[in-house]
């Protein structure tokens, strides 16, 4: 009986997964920066039903026909969410739980502080002039913890934060803690996937905010598929990839589909949701597989380190860069749309190296010294 417990908490078995030298899986930042494009389209060019400032029409008129697909890039953040999943198992394991929080907090905060920090400036600006929150709930802002508290928002795309935070605290204490192997990560994608149905199910605000039914199946997948890139013939990982797909494009659906209405903020079929949430679970399946080493090249590094900032700032700012182009220097709704992302993708490689760069290390050992 005794042999039996230590067998199965001891560390999981070498990884049978083939492995990029190194151990870096380049296409996984490359996919990255797909899903932060996949939201930046959606942002500027997918909310059909929208009469914008920027563009001073709806993106349906700027758009005649991308802004039907350019709606589905919404779904950009739950491939975010697989991805993170993945990643967070990974860097989880055999770490302690103060490495492991000096690790995420000196990844996010460094960026996102002064991306608060610059869009509030930017918005106050006369030239600018948007709507700006008060100055009390831009401090709060920077705490990361606005929504709970109630807070205004001064970036849009910090909702997602809210949920990587409590999908941190949650595998933080239950795999964490105790020190992950298999067996405790396994038995926390089972238990995470059951309490989030029972959540649904039971309508409770409490549950919903710390179980997050609506997500958790995305977490739980890319949880599940690093199990596979560990063990591609690991049939439990599988299964729980199968379920969490399952679950996930139901709640997808759920969420953003509706019947087609020429009012609706923005239109979307439900196999094309269903597809896309696919699509997402498939990328991330093959880069777990291996079957993406190929994709090695040194650049997919860097369009990884982009992302995070380029998230953070893309939509205030990219919405002020709009209108510069389209409505002050009267340019075509394409070259618009192409100079604003390249604009924001140059804003976000300076944030990474003259933000993220010199203070993540310093953040990070100050944290990890910290007792």
């Amino acid at each position: 009986m005794a042999a039996s417990v230590r067998e199965r908490n001891a560390p999981a078995a070498p990884p049978r997964a083939a492995k990029r030298p190194g151990g870096r899986l380049r296409a996984l930042d490359g996919l990255r920066l797909v899903a932060a494009l996949m939201v930046a389209a959606y942002h500027y060019g997918g909310r059909g039903g929208e009469v914008t400032d920027a563009w001073g029409t709806s993106p349906a008129r700027q758009f005649p026909t991308l802004h039907e697909f350019f709606a589905y890039g919404c779904l950009g953040v739950q491939v975010f969410f697989v991805i993170s999943g993945f990643v967070i198992c990974m860097s989880g394991w055999g770490r302690p739980l103060a490495s492991f929080f000096a690790s995420r907090a000196s990844r996010l905060l460094p960026a996102y502080w002064v991306a608060v920090v610059l869009v509030t400036a930017v918005f106050a600006l006369p030239t600018v002039a948007y709507e700006a929150v008060s100055p009390s709930d831009a401090l709060v802002n920077l705490t990361m913890l606005q929504q709970p508290l109630g807070a205004d928002r001064v970036l849009g795309v910090c909702w997602t934060l809210w949920a990587e935070i409590r999908f941190y605290a949650l595998f933080a204490l239950c795999v964490v803690l105790p020190g992950a192997n298999r067996h405790r990560v396994v038995l926390f994608c089972a238990g995470w996937t059951l309490a989030a149905a029972i959540a649904q199910a039971a309508n409770e605000p409490l549950l919903d905010l710390v179980l997050m039914p609506e997500y958790a199946p995305f977490f739980v997948g890319g949880i599940g598929l690093y199990l596979v890139h560990r063990d591609r013939r690991d049939a439990c990982a599988w299964g729980i990839v199968g379920v969490s797909w399952l679950i996930g494009q139901h709640h997808a659906v759920r969420e953003l589909w509706h019947a087609p209405s020429v009012d609706a903020f923005s239109y979307r079929s439900s196999f094309g949701i269903v597809l896309v949430v696919t699509l997402g679970f498939a990328a991330v399946a093959a880069i777990a597989l291996g079957w993406l080493q190929w994709a090695n090249w040194r650049w997919l590094t860097v369009a990884g380190a982009l992302t995070y900032p380029f998230y953070l700032v893309h939509e205030h700012l990219g919405w002020v860069v709009i209108h510069a182009l389209h409505r002050g220097l009267h340019l075509a709704s394409a070259p618009s749309f192409a100079l604003t992302v390249a604009s924001m993708l140059l804003l976000a490689w300076l944030l990474n190296r003259f933000v993220e760069e010199p203070l993540t290390p310093r953040l990070r050992s100050a944290l990890s010294r910290a007792r």
